[in-house]
This record gives C-alpha cells, structure tokens and sequence, in this order.
C-alpha cells in the first residue's frame, strides 16, 4: 500500500469521524442553552474536514489516473477498502461521542465567559487542559443502546432518510473516480458529477433531515419534547449513519456504471 493511499484513508476516516461527532453538537446545545456558540465552535472541526476533503478526492484520482497508465482495468478492492474507513471512522467518531459532549460543553462554558477562540486554544492545549481531556473520555454506556425502545419513539422516515443520504454520500466521490476505470474516454466528464449525486443526497438533508432536527431541537428548548427522547433520537441517527456506510459498499459499483454511462450523455 503506498503513502499516497494510506493518506487517502486516514483522510477518509477523519473526515467521517467529525461527521459522526457533528451529532452531538444540538444535544450540548441544548444541555447549555447556547446553540449558536456551539455551533460556531463546532465549525472549527468542521474546518478541519473540509480541508481533508479538499486533499482527499485529488490524491485518489491521481491513484486512478497512474494506474490507467498501467493499463489497470479496476480496482475494487482499494474503493472498498476506502468505504470501510468511512465506517470504522463513523465507528470511532460514536464512540467519542460522550467524550466529545463533555468536552464541546466545558469549551462552551469557557468561550461564554473569555470569548476568545485563541484562548480557547491555548486551554485545551494546556495541562490542565490535557488533563480535563483524559479526566472525561468515556465510553459509550451500555444503556445508551439497550436502552432504545424499537417501536415507541422510533423516527422511521428520518432514519431511512439518514440511512439513504450518508450512503449517497458516501460514494458520491468515490463512484464519480471509479467510473475512469469504467468508461476511461470521459474520465474527466465522470469526475466532475458526483455534484449531481450529491444533490439527491443534499435534497433529503435540506428538505427533510435538517428540518426536523431543528424543530425537534427548539421543541427541547420550548419543554415540549424531554432531553432523554432528543439523546435517543441522535443515538438513532448515528446507528443510521454508520448503517448508511455499510449500505454505501452495495451501490458502489452500480453507481460507477450509472456514472459512466451518464457522462457518454452529459
């Protein structure tokens, strides 16, 4: 395996290990009642995966680009190999998630007061800091799982919505960068539509997850809906997305043929 993939992977994982936190970001909402703060330094995470993301895609066509050369006719193994450090970095990242609760609300206590992301940084990185850290890793407790009724309170559409959209998105890149294998002539038309597969995906985020999210959130807020049902429904989603990793490895390749075929037609 060369540098250059083992790169790819570790992006990938990291990537979706900060995905995967970005859940916990409306419960510490709303355990602090201050969603915007939390979401504003949660974008500081998500800074660091959209970098990721901007070396990951391009090192991967690369990979396809030198084994093309080659006269490489595929290479499945190395693209699912991909998905599943999507799944282990899903994996990882619920499993940080009470970690990273604790963590996300002590930085949220500090900014409400200093208001200094500099600060912020500095504390964290202090010894006292470190030492918080250590103090506060958890695991996941046993009755965060055991504990989810599978009929009462169960959001079925938002599940299955969640479930679609994270393997949609999963692939999105990866089938736009396999279909070179497929159709090598359009390679570069193949590359650039995984906007287009993202968009279904971006349609079920924007329509019906998001939305349903926030009102849930400021029905938590409000007291119409309790804490303990808001934490079970992010358990839910965080099942569904590591579900929708798995189904990701399924649609690969019927994806990259839809994806070769389309850019003949584009």
């Amino acid at each position: 395996m060369t540098p250059q993939i083992i790169i790819v992977l570790v992006l990938t994982a990291v990537i979706n290990l900060i995905v995967t936190l970005s859940f916990a970001v409306r419960t510490v909402g709303v355990t602090t009642g201050r969603i915007a703060i939390t979401f504003s330094l949660f974008n500081i995470l998500v800074l660091v995966s959209r970098t990721a993301n901007t070396f990951q895609a391009p090192l991967l066509a690369k990979t396809v680009e030198e084994e093309l050369k080659r006269q490489v006719t595929g290479n499945e193994g190395l693209f699912r190999l991909i998905i599943l450090s999507c799944t282990i970095g899903s994996v990882i990242g619920a499993a940080l998630i009470p970690s990273f609760q604790r963590m996300l609300s002590k930085a949220v206590e500090h900014f409400s007061v200093h208001r200094s992301v500099p600060r912020l940084f500095y504390l964290g990185f202090s010894g006292s800091g470190m030492q918080f850290i250590k103090e506060n890793l958890r695991m996941p407790s046993r009755g965060s799982i055991t504990g989810l009724h599978p009929v009462k309170g169960f959001p079925r559409k938002m599940f299955l919505f969640n479930l679609v959209a994270t393997a949609i998105m999963t692939i999105s890149v990866l089938c736009c960068v396999y279909a070179a294998y497929l159709n090598p002539d359009y390679r570069t038309t193949a590359s650039n539509l995984s906007g287009v597969i993202n968009g279904v995906a971006t349609l079920l985020m924007v329509l019906f997850i998001d939305p349903h999210s926030s009102v849930l959130t400021d029905d938590v807020v409000l007291g119409k809906v309790s804490v303990s049902y808001f934490r079970q429904y992010i358990t839910y989603m965080v099942i569904a997305r590591v579900a929708g990793t798995l189904l990701a490895q399924l649609l690969l390749l019927p994806g990259a043929m839809l994806i070769a075929k389309l850019a003949e037609y584009v």
